[in-house]
């Protein structure tokens, strides 16, 4: 991390989170949703991982029985982002539902990308910038409303575009991004927050509000989320959108781009061939 990073999330709180989530019961629905789908991906890739890293997933990314002797990078509680990952060590690195968290993504994507064997895999999950827009713009209005300002409570989040431009500064090989968006529904906002404190997902923001929130402001932002992202039967609804990285680390025997000038036929006389 250089000192022109800038620091957005307070991973000590992060990990503390994280750990008292594990001590409640965690809500481990959304993680299940992730797992399962990489399971699923990993088993249409035709090749055999031995070396396997799991990223500081809040669980496992994987399941024990099909991919046993996973090596966990758990997340340092002091917040540091170095991985500790011998260069050229790892088969396959997997990681669901944290890189989101990660103040240096494009440094912690290099660090994936050196650890990798040449024809290593990453494949990775985060939540993209659709994730709880409803509980971010129920909060906005209720406290613009009620105590005349807005503080920021979700945290904010990379577009499936940037995502696919940081694997490829990160030196990755045919990149790929796609999304996945996930409604999940509730009796009323507070279900959810409870959900969020289950998964270790509170405001981890550096810039997060200090003082606690008025009841009056609270009560208003659950008020107008079931104004606003109610359906007919009363319930409300949650959005999380899931952004799927995967990139290979450069090999050989990979699929190469043309080279400049290379081309066997002229676009220009193709064209003219067609008039």
């Amino acid at each position: 991390m250089t000192d022109s990073t800038p620091i957005l999330f307070d991973r000590r709180l992060l990990a503390a989170r994280l750990a008292r989530a594990g001590a409640l019961g965690p809500a481990p629905f959304l993680l299940d949703r992730v797992t399962e789908e990489m399971a699923e991906r990993l088993h249409a890739v035709l090749r055999e991982f031995n070396a396997i890293a799991d990223i500081w997933t809040p669980g496992a990314a994987l399941p024990a029985e099909r991919f046993p002797g996973v090596a966990h990078v758990e997340i340092d509680p002091t917040g540091d982002e170095a991985l500790q990952l011998a260069p050229g060590s790892l088969d396959l690195a997997v990681s669901a539902l944290a890189l989101q968290f990660a103040n240096d993504l494009p440094g912690v994507l290099a660090q994936i990308r050196r650890a990798l064997k040449p024809d290593g895999l990453l494949l990775a999950a985060l939540t993209g910038g659709d994730t709880l827009t409803e509980l971010r713009q129920a909060f906005a209005a209720a406290e613009a409303e009620i105590e005349g300002g807005v503080s920021p409570h979700v945290a904010p989040t990379a577009d499936l575009r940037d995502l696919g431009a940081l694997l490829q500064r990160a030196g990755f090989a045919l990149p790929v991004t796609d999304v996945d968006r996930v409604v999940v529904r509730y009796d009323h906002a507070f279900a959810l927050m409870q959900d969020l404190r289950r998964m270790g997902a509170g405001n981890v923001l550096i810039e997060r509000r200090r003082t606690p929130l008025r009841r009056a402001t609270l009560l208003r932002m659950a008020n107008i989320y079931a104004e606003r992202f109610a359906d007919p039967d009363g319930r409300i609804r949650a959005t999380f959108e899931i952004i799927w990285l995967s990139g290979w680390s450069p090999h050989e025997s990979q699929q190469q781009p043309l080279k400049p000038g290379s081309a066997k036929a002229s676009l220009a006389e193709a064209v003219k061939g067609k008039r």
